[in-house]
């Protein structure tokens, strides 16, 4: 008996035509890829399939009345193999049981890649969403990704690998092999950096784990995720979860200063910097920074207190302007090199002369600049402890610059308007190089001049 299927399928109960309709559509194949084969239209593949399939059907409900309800309460789940339902039946496994798992209103499970071929369920969303409960649960390390996959309630067997490495999948490969968020590799994969090392790191020290071309990178970065932390003075990052480091309760230097002065009112700066210090130990140079927050201000008497309780804001003397930037008449010209961070989007840090000169004397404070055509404006932000120029990859893309190029970047004052142009001199331009050939050697520049 349990060789009844093998049986029909081999014995000439179905020519090949028919073997070969019923074949292809497992393999995935579309009604018009089939019907090509033999000449035949899409319509009447599609006729091939039910007749055979209605056959198999006659044949199993002769054998085993009750076999509908036995595969169902198999695929129940989020998704079997085809051989669990042949053990389920008791017969051996083969294509022709797709016919039957697809009369008994099972079908194909879905995923991000497609349909899993092979794979059966009565609910062929539910792997879908085990799926996204483990996508949820990321990051975590290749060696966890069979107890993650257990508690999303994904069965064993499932090609998980491909899965998530599927154009697709909210899920990528960090370059330690373990699974990180496409959106958040860097911070996903620094975080298993750290749990895996058991103990603060030095920013350069996950320059590599984050894939991130600068310390300054790495530290934005991880500001801005509330599961790191950093350990004050030694500047080192920490999981927000290791209670049991020393780290200060304030997200920043600037929200304990304000903290402090709200709390104690006015102080002198040597009375707030020591208290400060106390709750967040920084040094003297970052707290002098963080008295241009434009929460801070200076009473008559030359003390620290709040701005809304009537302190005259502090504001920066000008700072020594870089080579980099100048200045005619209302227009303003940086010049910025070109390099990863500029190329997948991130703000670009700039002197703060810049932001002095456009009037952004406190922080935060930000100008926006319009751009030619359909591109964002360009924004340009002040912080308590640097500046930035953000929207800038949209040009470097069109302007087809590479990593060790630069861009110029002309503000006007007068109308707040912005320019971006590739500013490499032509013989030194490492695009051209890329495009072209090799950078150019002294001898063949002596032998052109």
């Amino acid at each position: 008996m349990s060789e009844w299927l093998v049986r029909a399928w081999e014995t000439g109960v179905f020519d090949e035509r028919e073997r070969a309709v019923v074949a292809g559509r497992a393999e995935g194949r579309t009604l018009d890829e089939v019907g090509r084969v033999f000449g035949l239209s899409r319509e009447r593949a599609r006729q091939i399939q039910n007749r055979v399939r209605k056959q198999l059907v006659e044949m199993a409900n002769i054998i085993q009345g009750d076999w509908r309800e036995t595969v169902r309460a198999a695929g129940a789940g989020p998704a079997a193999p085809r051989e669990t339902f042949a053990a389920a039946l008791g017969v051996v496994d083969h294509v022709a049981l797709e016919e039957l798992l697809a009369a008994a209103g099972l079908e194909a499970p879905r995923t991000w890649a497609g349909p899993l071929r092979g794979w059966w369920s009565i609910d062929p969303g539910a792997l879908g969403s085990a799926l996204g409960r483990l996508t949820d649960a990321a990051p975590f390390r290749s060696d966890d990704l069979g107890q993650v996959a257990s508690e999303a309630g994904l069965p064993a067997g499932l090609p998980l690998t491909w899965l998530l490495s599927h154009s697709e999948s909210r899920l990528a490969r960090s370059p330690d092999e373990h699974w990180v968020r496409r959106k958040a590799r860097g911070r996903d994969a620094a975080y298993l950096w750290l749990l895996e090392t058991g103990r603060p790191c030095r920013a350069d020290e996950l320059l590599a784990p984050m894939t991130a071309t600068t310390v300054a990178a790495v530290r934005e970065a991880l500001r801005r995720d509330d599961r790191f932390r950093q350990i004050r003075p030694e500047g080192t990052w920490a999981l927000a979860e290791w209670t049991h480091l020393r780290m200060s309760t304030y997200a920043s230097a600037v929200e304990a200063m304000v903290a402090v002065v709200t709390e104690m009112g006015p102080l002198s700066r040597a009375q707030l910097f020591a208290k400060v210090t106390e709750l967040y130990p920084v040094t003297p140079w970052r707290l002098k920074q963080c008295l241009l927050s434009d929460q801070l201000g200076e009473t008559p008497d030359g003390l620290v207190d709040l701005v809304a309780r009537g302190a005259r804001p502090f504001e920066e003397e000008e700072p020594a302007r870089p080579d980099t930037m100048a200045v005619e008449g209302k227009v303003l010209g940086v010049r910025i090199p070109v390099n990863r961070d500029i190329l997948r989007g991130s703000g670009v840090n700039v002197h703060t002369w810049l932001t002095w000169r456009l009037g952004l004397r406190q922080a935060p404070m930000s100008r926006t600049f319009t751009t030619p055509g359909d591109h964002s404006p360009l924004v340009v932000r002040r912080g308590t402890s640097s500046a930035q120029i953000s929207s800038l990859r949209r040009h470097a893309l069109e302007l087809e610059v590479v990593d060790g190029c630069v861009l110029a970047v002309l503000l006007r004052l007068d109308d707040g308007t912005a320019r971006v142009g590739h500013g490499c001199a032509p013989e030194t331009c490492p695009a051209r190089w890329t495009r072209t050939a090799a950078p150019p050697t002294a001898n063949s520049d002596a032998a052109s001049a």
